[in-house]
Parts: C-alpha cells; structure tokens; sequence
C-alpha cells in the first residue's frame, strides 16, 4: 500500500486516475491535511515537521510500505522527517522526479507556481538534482499572480487559464517546471515551444516502485505524456 500526502482534496481524484491508468492494483491511501500548507505558509515549512512526522508514522502503522508527499511547499519536509523519524519506509516528495527530469533537459530552468511558498523550496530541489546529476543549471522562477486566489475559489479553469498564459509568455528557457501538481492540466493547453514538465505522473511511477520494491531512492522515470516542440 502506498499513502499519499495532500494538502488539498482536489489530488485525491488526480492520483487515482494516475493510478489506475498506469498502475493497476495499487492500493493507495490518501491523507489531506489542508492546515498543514497554510501553517506552512504563515511559519514556514519547518513549523509543520513534527506534526508531518506523526502523521508518516500513522501511515506505517496503518501498513504502508512508502509515503508520497503531493506538496511541494512541505515536500522536502517531509521527506527529512522520514529519516529523521526513522519510519521505516520511503518517504518521497512527487517533484523530484520531475526536478531530476529537468536538469536532463538542459541547465536553463524556470520553475513556474501559483504559491510563492513553493518557488524557493522547488528552486533548491531543482539545483540539488543538478548538483547529483553533474550538471550545470540556472533556475529562475516565476510566480502567477493572482493564480492561487483562484485555485481557492474553486476555479479550477480560471487558474489553469492564467498558468497557461503565464508558461506560453516564458522565452529563454530550455525546460518549464510546473512547481505545484494542481498545475499539471496547464501541460497540454500551453503552446510554448519548449519542454513543460508536471509531476504527478513521474511522481507517482517512482512511489509505486518504491512501495513495491522498498528502494530509498527510485530511479526516475520520464514522463511519456510530456510533450516537446515539433
């Protein structure tokens, strides 16, 4: 069984489709803590570390054999509270495989979110896998204003329209990374002519491994739906 993070219900629909469409049998357990990103925004990401780190045990305890984090904000949180809290399984974070994917592409990279307590913590993750992959990179970010006040009206196509317009007005980037996983639809409806990558899919693919094989640390797979300039 694998158990799933979120800080938003909207995911559990999303991983589930995911699961059943590349990963059939997969028993997946979701827990969404909303409080958790909004103390994380008003504290910091470290406000938030122990009480991530009870709910990683509860997931053990309820049988899980990896934890997925879906928050990108908490993501690194969470996976260091999973060895600082000795749980026993691997706790990953959906974005770095995505992260990984995108120092393959090419070292410019502009890491696009709606939540500016996202920007830094994916920015950082993007110059880690760099760092592991020997590759050079320079990461700029960008936040779309205005884009989470309409995530948390519940306009979902309001928000994925400005994510759209904001990812097709980038130029001088070799990869776009969707920083937040709300944001992965905005892949197939912007017509900018460079790699945009989402990580759910990835995400999930690289959980599933871990849940079934106990690796620290699964190879990262690419994901087949991203799509590349013709």
């Amino acid at each position: 069984m694998l158990a799933l993070l979120h800080t938003s219900a909207v995911h559990v629909p999303v991983f589930d489709a995911l699961r059943d469409a590349a990963h059939p049998g997969l028993e997946l357990r979701h827990h969404v803590d909303a409080g958790l990103l909004e103390r994380a925004r008003g504290e910091g990401p470290d406000a938030v570390a122990g009480t991530v780190a009870t709910l990683l045990r509860r997931a053990v305890a309820d049988g899980a054999r990896a934890v997925l984090c879906t928050c990108s904000t908490i993501g690194g949180v969470a996976e260091a509270a999973g060895g600082a809290a000795g749980v026993g399984v691997p706790v990953l974070r959906v974005d770095r495989p995505m992260a990984a994917a995108a120092v393959a592409v090419g070292p410019r990279v502009l890491v696009l979110a709606a939540l500016e307590s996202t920007l830094a913590p994916t920015a950082v993750l993007v110059e880690e896998e760099a760092r592991r992959a020997g590759r050079p990179v320079e990461v700029r970010t960008r936040l779309v204003d205005g884009a989470w006040q309409r995530f948390e009206a519940g306009d979902t196509d309001g928000y994925l329209r400005q994510v759209t317009e904001a990812a097709d007005s980038v130029a001088g980037a070799d990869v776009i990374v969707l920083a937040q996983a709300s944001m992965a639809p905005a892949r197939d409806t912007t017509t900018v002519r460079v790699l945009v990558l989402a990580s759910p899919a990835p995400g999930l693919a690289a959980a599933a491994l871990a849940a079934r094989v106990g690796h620290p640390d699964p190879p990262v797979h690419s994901d087949a739906g991203d799509r590349t300039a013709e």
